[in-house]
């Protein structure tokens, strides 16, 4: 019987799925640690630019004096109108796309009609035929109201659009002079602000891949409690008490280096949050007229 139990044991030593999981998770392990370490370093970097950014930019509106407050009105309304104008184009698209799919389905119902209609004297009754013309006409209803829904949104959102855009006219007029004196403020804020979002998106990445990582290696542990299973199954020949294929896995997870793996990273949007009142965002391009559906 001792000899049979040695033999159960050399076969599960030598089982070559325990040692493809191991060194998988060896594997994961290192890219773990590789990926904290690159996530780490980018929310450092990322620190480090919000810092530069809000000293070099209190550096610009001391020597600017009053110039980049009273600027700041114009550039914001820059921001809405830019804005404006990307909702009035999604709203015309959508209304287009639904005027075709109210054109479409008034002509499935026209040609259905006309079909019938020259085919009447050589057709009978079909419930059929007229179920599907019944929902084909419900078709058209519901289409109907989405394209009156979709062209009161699009008028909605060109009036917006109209009115952002006579604002900033307005205070472009109001504050030409500070609006030129500051310029320099608002370029390179833009400037920063677009390599504080691509560094910001950099650390989503990296949190996503390291998450990932950890799912990872999560799985090749559950494997490896499946093998385990198999192989007490084996020897005892029957069903394992609770519990047993967890506690041999554990036996087999301490020859493995241990990780570390519930760093956790530094969360971007708070720390722009904290500087919101100091770092508001304006876009600096000049809207372009509504192009005419």
């Amino acid at each position: 019987m001792n000899s049979s139990n040695a033999d159960d044991d050399s076969d599960s030593d030598l089982d070559p799925r325990i040692q493809t999981e191991l060194e998988n998770l060896n594997s994961k392990t290192d890219e773990i640690n590789k990926l904290e370490i690159d996530l780490e370093n980018a929310n450092t970097y990322f620190r480090k630019l919000l810092n530069e950014s809000t000293e070099r930019l209190k550096e610009l509106a001391k020597s600017n004096g009053s110039a980049v407050n009273k600027a700041r009105p114009y550039h914001q309304a820059m921001s809405d109108a830019q804005k404006a104008q990307i909702e009035c184009q999604k709203a015309a698209i959508n209304f287009q796309r639904a005027s075709e799919i109210h054109r479409a389905a008034k002509e499935t119902v026209t040609l259905a009609e006309q079909r019938f209609i020259s085919k009447q004297a050589d057709w009978t009754f079909d419930s059929a035929w007229q179920d599907m013309l019944n929902h084909a006409t419900m078709k058209v209803s519901e289409a109907e109201i989405q394209k009156a829904l979709a062209e009161k949104e699009h008028q909605m959102r060109a009036v917006a659009f109209i009115e952002a855009e006579t604002r900033v006219k307005k205070l472009h007029s109001e504050s030409r002079f500070s609006i030129l004196r500051s310029q320099s403020y608002f370029n390179e804020k833009e400037a920063f602000d677009k390599k504080l979002s691509e560094q910001k998106a950099m650390v989503g990445r990296l949190q996503i891949e390291v998450a990932k990582a950890k799912q990872d290696y999560k799985a090749a542990l559950g494997r490896l409690e499946v093998i385990s299973d198999e192989i007490h199954f084996r020897r005892t020949k029957g069903p394992r008490e609770p519990g047993v294929g967890a506690e041999l896995v554990n036996e087999i997870i301490e020859e493995v280096a241990a990780v570390n793996v519930n760093k956790t990273a530094e969360n971007c949007d708070k720390i722009l949050k904290a500087e919101a009142a100091m770092k508001p965002q304006e876009l600096i391009m000049t809207p372009q007229n509504l192009q005419e559906s």
